[in-house]
């Protein structure tokens, strides 16, 4: 009998154990999910800042020598 209501315990443990893990790899996508939505709702003027710090600055291009004393 006594064993019986520990592997009952056991597998209580093991789905609540399973549910906490998928719920929080849930979460992290919600963070990225809630930012996409909240930029969406901005005006493009108004979403110009944050794109561009987001974005990496673009290299120089092939033509620029950096030679600007001419």
């Amino acid at each position: 009998m006594a064993v019986q209501i520990i592997l009952v315990v056991a597998i209580m443990l093991i789905a609540v154990a399973a549910v906490a893990l998928s719920r929080r790899r849930r979460g992290s996508d919600d963070g990225v999910d809630s930012f996409r939505r909240q930029i969406d709702a901005l005006s493009p003027e108004a979403r110009r800042p944050t794109i561009d710090q987001m974005k990496p600055s673009e290299p120089p291009s092939a033509d620029d020598d950096g030679d600007h004393d001419q």
